[in-house]
């Protein structure tokens, strides 16, 4: 005899809301009205029994389901109502139904963010303390137009994405929930239901502003409004502020190898914020820049595969904490520069990559889409909402923890679509080209933006080619960045300096190169974190000779950069001629500050800081022809060159010699006649040199050099010096 089949009592749509499947639950859940019938519905998975607060009434469970109903609804009944619960446990609780509140992301949000317009949207999007009626809570909202569900998983909910799933906002592709009685610190994910695939992935929030300790990768509830920032001169002078004619000198951080403490430990926020502009403020550099501090899983990336835009690394404390490591470099007039990635993004499961089941943030084919060299995605920058994630990405780092500027990290390939790639493996451009016009479209909008709103602060692109114009306006054709890093010059001065000194001659051209182009760009000079990892060597170890030379050599190196055209950059521990490569898993070597040759080498960084920011002469005209005039570029034998770096009102004779061979008896050519100071000298006993030196020299009315008057000097061995009238 055949059994009765058993009548499911739910319809359809409950067994969709039970399978966590439907994509309206605010169709079903909540407080409905049909032919004047009021019915309250909640899915409530870990309850047992339900009423409603203040109302003696009970809501009866439907038979053999988690779900709970009344049809006693009295009229009196208040807009937002609470239940009344008692756990499967027999825990007694109160909470607002969320399915009781209406849509709170305005429509006109909606439209700048599809616009790609909105630079605020991560004040919109992600997890937001919000008060409705005198309601407290979390209003969660999530860019996810192909999912078929979203929900949010918190510790609030035991991570069970059937307890709270979300109302989609229609063609905008948001979905949104107000969950009443969450508050700073609550953990939370948004799980997603693929829609074409029925596969489920749990994500982290895009716009989270804060995570857990890695390898936990939830985001958290932040205050955004707790810190009471002091930093308003600061603030003020930025704005009036003329980068361009100002000095800049930049110390590269890797904030956790930088220093760690007793145990091996990351340093936080504050400790960092105390040790390192101490520091910074005694050597002499304006300015500090991080390595991404940017959220990110891995420490071997060392922040370039971001998955958290919004968040400060939690591996040194919260946003707040760095909010006051910002605030404090300020209070020490020390700027702040981080480096920002937009160029691509780490595969990771639990980040961007197919965030609602599709190519969301990335492009669908990988000839577009990958870094193959790299492992990682590359953003579709031609979909107005990618486009709004990361320009509000930079400017709420800018406005939100008043950073000064973003380096943005490998701008190189996101110019070219053919970028590190075989020959077929890249899709030209709508003209048959390899430029990438929709990331040419984002950078000038980047930087229009930035330059528009936040005055003051600089953009600065890590630019490997000869792309024209990278630093020019845009309304000229540029890409608008306020800076560039010189890699040409970089790569010529350690391919010389890494010559025998009795080959350089061979080599001089390489000193005198880069002057053809130095002012066709803005430029940063930069020996960076790059230049000492992957078998590189340390800056020290590139240097030729016995430990003599190669320190002199070293010093003569940073002496030249200090003193050629172009902004400053100099990575953490080549301040002090740190002998190993850089190892982002530990500190770096401070006991070799106890030897002389490295305390040597740490006194002349500081001393070419303090002349450097001292002397117009050396930064007034760094990006133009005014400020730097050679006086003898032609010395191939004896590998000495010699210029004038000048404003109107200074000027700074600098001679370099690049062989261990003292030249007495030098003359050159001097634009004054008078008596000449020599202010630095990297050949100076104080920097472990032999201190082999001028003092002062007396002009000689001897034409030299077609000038009318000249001077005889003793130029030391590997060393710069630099005179002043």
């Amino acid at each position: 005899m055949k059994k009765p089949v058993k009548k499911n009592p739910l319809n359809s749509d409950l067994i969709k809301i039970a399978e966590a499947k439907h994509h309206d639950p605010f169709s079903v859940l909540g407080r409905h009205t049909n032919r004047n019938k009021t019915t309250i519905t909640a899915y409530l998975p870990n309850a047992e029994t339900v009423s409603i607060v203040g109302q003696k009434v009970a809501m009866q469970r439907i038979a053999g389901t988690d779900f709970f109903q009344t049809n006693t609804v009295p009229k009196t009944l208040e807009k937002h109502y609470q239940f009344e619960i008692t756990d499967k446990s027999g825990l007694y609780y109160e909470q607002y139904d969320p399915y009781a509140f209406g849509t709170q992301l305005p429509e006109f949000d909606q439209h700048l963010f599809s616009e790609g317009r909105h630079w605020h949207i991560y004040k919109k999007l992600g997890a937001h303390l919000h008060t409705i009626e005198g309601i407290s809570g979390v209003l969660f909202t999530v860019w996810a137009p192909n999912a078929g569900r979203v929900s949010i998983v918190s510790e609030y909910n035991n991570w069970d994405g059937r307890c709270h799933p979300m109302r989609s906002l229609g063609g905008s592709g948001i979905w949104e929930i107000f969950i009443p009685g969450l508050a700073v610190g609550c953990l939370y994910k948004f799980e997603i239901l693929n829609r074409d695939t029925q596969q489920i992935h749990t994500k982290t929030d895009p716009y989270g502003q804060q995570f857990e300790f890695r390898p936990q990768t939830a985001s958290s509830v932040v205050n955004e409004e707790g810190y009471q920032w002091k930093d308003k001169h600061w603030i003020d002078k930025r704005i009036k502020h003329n980068w361009l004619n100002e000095a800049m000198s930049i110390y590269e951080v890797h904030l956790g190898s930088w220093k760690r403490d007793s145990q091996g430990n990351f340093l936080s926020y504050r400790d960092l914020a105390h040790q390192l502009v101490e520091y910074v403020e005694n050597l002499g550099f304006t300015h500090i820049e991080l390595l991404p501090i940017t959220e990110h899983p891995l420490d071997a990336s060392w922040g370039y595969q971001t998955t958290g835009y919004f968040a400060p690394s939690s591996r040194h404390g919260n946003a707040d904490e760095f909010r006051y490591f910002v605030d404090y470099c300020h209070e020490h007039n020390i700027g702040v520069l981080l480096d920002w990635v937009p160029a691509h993004f780490p595969k990771d499961d639990f980040a961007l990559a197919r965030f609602d089941g599709s190519s969301l943030y990335e492009h669908e084919d990988p000839r577009k889409g990958e870094h193959r060299d790299w492992g990682t995605l590359i953003y579709n920058y031609s979909r107005n909402e990618v486009k709004n994630f990361l320009l509000s990405s930079a400017y709420f780092w800018i406005e939100e923890f008043h950073l000064d500027g973003l380096r943005v990290d490998a701008v190189a390939s996101m110019l070219y679509l053919d970028y590190s790639r075989e020959e077929n493996d890249w899709l030209p451009n709508m003209y048959g080209g390899n430029e990438n016009l929709e990331a040419i479209d984002f950078l000038r909008e980047l930087n229009t933006v930035t330059h528009e709103q936040h005055p003051g602060t600089v953009v600065i692109a890590e630019e490997s080619t000869s792309w024209p114009q990278v630093t020019r306006p845009t309304w000229t054709g540029g890409l608008g960045f306020s800076m560039k890093w010189n890699m040409g010059w970089m790569h010529d001065m350690l391919s010389y300096m890494q010559q025998d000194p009795v080959h350089r001659r061979h080599h001089h051209d390489q000193l005198t190169f880069g002057m053809l182009y130095a002012f066709t760009e803005n430029f940063v000079l930069p020996f960076s974190h790059d230049e000492v990892v992957h078998g590189k060597g340390s800056m020290l170890s590139k240097m030729p000779g016995d430990e003599w030379q190669k320190f002199a050599n070293l010093r003569l190196l940073y002496t030249f950069m200090f003193t050629y055209p172009g902004k400053k950059l100099l990575f953490m521990g080549c301040e002090f001629a740190q002998g190993t490569e850089w190892n982002f898993n530990q500190a770096l070597d401070w006991y070799i500050m106890d030897y002389s040759f490295h305390q040597g080498m740490h006194t002349l960084v500081k001393d070419l800081n303090h002349m450097y920011v001292n002397h117009p002469a050396l930064f007034q005209h760094d990006f133009d022809n005014q400020g730097f005039e050679w006086i003898d570029c032609h010395d191939v034998e004896q590998s000495i060159i010699s210029y004038t770096r000048k404003t109107e009102n200074e000027t700074l004779i600098v001679i370099l010699n690049f062989t261990p061979v003292p030249r007495e008896n030098y003359r050159i050519g001097v634009p004054e006649s008078g008596t000449y100071f020599e202010i630095f000298n990297s050949d100076s006993e104080y920097y472990a040199g032999t201190n082999t030196g001028n003092g002062q020299v007396y002009t000689e009315e001897t034409p030299w050099m077609n000038q009318d008057q000249s001077v005889n000097l003793t130029i030391p061995p590997l060393a710069g010096i630099v005179l002043k009238r």
